[in-house]
Formats: C-alpha cells, sequence, structure tokens
C-alpha cells in the first residue's frame, strides 16, 4: 500500500519559510488546493510539470517539489507547450495571474485555446498588478482604483472566460479563494480533462487592490466573494442587471474536442512510416 502524502511531502524542504506573499495573500490558498488535488489524484511528482512567468502567483513554482520551471513574462504557456509536445505523458500545468496571462501573455492563452493542447491553466486573478506595484491590469473593475488609474479605471473589464470560450478551450472553471473545496474539485477536473483548461480563482490581495480600494482586510475581501459569488446555474436564470459586479462561478463549459498533441505525434508518427499525410483526425 502507498504512503499517504501530507501536504509537506510536496514542499522543496531547504526553501524558506514563509513566503515571499504577503499576510493574508490568497496565493498561498491556491497553492494548497493545487497540492491536495494533485496527491488526491495519486499523481506522483515526476508526472507534473509546473511552468509560471512573471508576477506573484508565478512565484509558486520556487516552493512546490515538482519538476518546475519558471520563465519569462507572459510566456509560460509557450514553454508549457513545448513540454508538452516533447513530452505528453507529462501532466504540464500553468502557474499565472491576470497580468501574465491576459495582459503580456494574452496572445498565448488565444492559441493553446485555439490548438486545444493538453494544458492546464490556473489563473489567479487579483485585479491588479501585485509583484511589479499595483498597476491596472485587463481585469481591474472598472472604476476601481489603482497606482496608474487613480481616479478610477477607465477600461472595461477582460472576461476570462468569453476570451477562452471564443478562442476555442474546451475546459472553463470559475472559484474564489473562498470556495476551497470547490477550488480543489474544479483543479482536478482540470488537470484530469484532455484538452486545454483553465480554471480561474479570484483572489484577494490586501496589500495592493484592498488598500487602494478600501478593503484592506483579507478576510474582509474573502467575505465579498462569499456574497457576490453566483453558481453558473443560478446565473443562466439572472439578467444583466442582477449580475452587474457578481462573480459567476462553477464549470462554465467542459466540452470535448480533438487534442493538439495527439494530432500532432499522429503526423510525426506518419511520416516516420513514409505514408502521406492526409490531415484526418
Amino acid at each position: 500500500m502507498t504512503e499517504q502524502k501530507t501536504v509537506h511531502d510536496y514542499l522543496r524542504q531547504k526553501k524558506k519559510f514563509p513566503t515571499v506573499w504577503c499576510p493574508g495573500c490568497g496565493i498561498g490558498t491556491v497553492m494548497n488546493a493545487l497540492i491536495r488535488a494533485i496527491s488526491s489524484l495519486g499523481l506522483e511528482k515526476d508526472e507534473i510539470v509546473l511552468v509560471s512567468g512573471i508576477g506573484c502567483s508565478s512565484r509558486m513554482p520556487v516552493y512546490l517539489d515538482f519538476n518546475t520551471l519558471h520563465t519569462t513574462h507572459g510566456r509560460a504557456i509557450a514553454f508549457a507547450t513545448g513540454i508538452k509536445l516533447f513530452n505528453p505523458k507529462l501532466k504540464v500545468i500553468v502557474i499565472t495571474g491576470d497580468g501574465d496571462g491576459l495582459a503580456i501573455g494574452g496572445n498565448h492563452i488565444i492559441h493553446a485555446s485555439r490548438r486545444n493542447i493538453d494544458i492546464t491553466t490556473i489563473l489567479i486573478n487579483n485585479y491588479i498588478y501585485g509583484m511589479t506595484g499595483g498597476q491596472v491590469s485587463p481585469t481591474t473593475p472598472e472604476g476601481d482604483y489603482t497606482y496608474t488609474s487613480p481616479y478610477g479605471n477607465l477600461e472595461p473589464q477582460f472576461d476570462t472566460f468569453r476570451l477562452c470560450d471564443g478562442a476555442g478551450a474546451t475546459f472553463f472553471a470559475r472559484t474564489t479563494t473562498y470556495h476551497v473545496v470547490q477550488m480543489t474539485t474544479f483543479i482536478k477536473k482540470a488537470i484530469m480533462h484532455k484538452g486545454f483548461s483553465v480554471v480561474e480563482v479570484m483572489s484577494q490581495c490586501p496589500t495592493l487592490y484592498g488598500r487602494l480600494n478600501k478593503c484592506p482586510g483579507p478576510v474582509d475581501q474573502l467575505k465579498m466573494f462569499k456574497e457576490f459569488a453566483v453558481p453558473f446555474a443560478k446565473a443562466e436564470k439572472m439578467t444583466k442587471e442582477e449580475l452587474k459586479g457578481k462573480i459567476i462561478t462553477g464549470i462554465l463549459k467542459e466540452v470535448e474536442s480533438p487534442e493538439y498533441t495527439e494530432r500532432y505525434w499522429r503526423l510525426v508518427e506518419t511520416f516516420k512510416k513514409g505514408s502521406e499525410y492526409e490531415g484526418k483526425d
């Protein structure tokens, strides 16, 4: 019988703790849920590759004892694509944030969705650039304050689901750091889904976003997530006005579609045999 692992078995023991994240930050909660999801699936550490770019959330692989790659700003999905194509047996997981994944990395998430490559992306959305000093991000709510929008954000907020859905992602779930059990379940489903999967986790940033928007306490932000979260099934019956300011949670999309890596390796094997490729799935 395999000995049951604890959270500590998945951490780099020589890494200094506590983490680099501010007190009350939600990223540690997401890391805990990721560990529990991987553990409950019975996956070995060598089966996992964590890839991140730049930002607060992208520091997560530093603390986890998996195969890890800490890359350049916005390029995590590009690196992850190379890893998955080289070794399709690996479970490749991208850890990114709303700035890293949707601003400078926006083009990569679009094309990974379009290809439907078997990569899991956990996008931690705290409405602001955290590590680089509190700039406005693609998901900062309209009217909210950041250090680069001191009079309120003029830009409309990005809807991550609509972007990924329109580009072709086959799995999308949204949850919050308040809904920890739900988050763990969604991450498990995303990892096992064959195709490009995204789990967007709404997370608190008390140090920057909270202070600038009169919600400095992490508990206050968690209460906000609890209050404004609306399950997907309920949201479908609500009007656009009723949904204003709400966070729609749940599995918003889960469909089957040909996966890019399998198609790629079928093409490789076809040419190895010297036969003509007809481009059929």
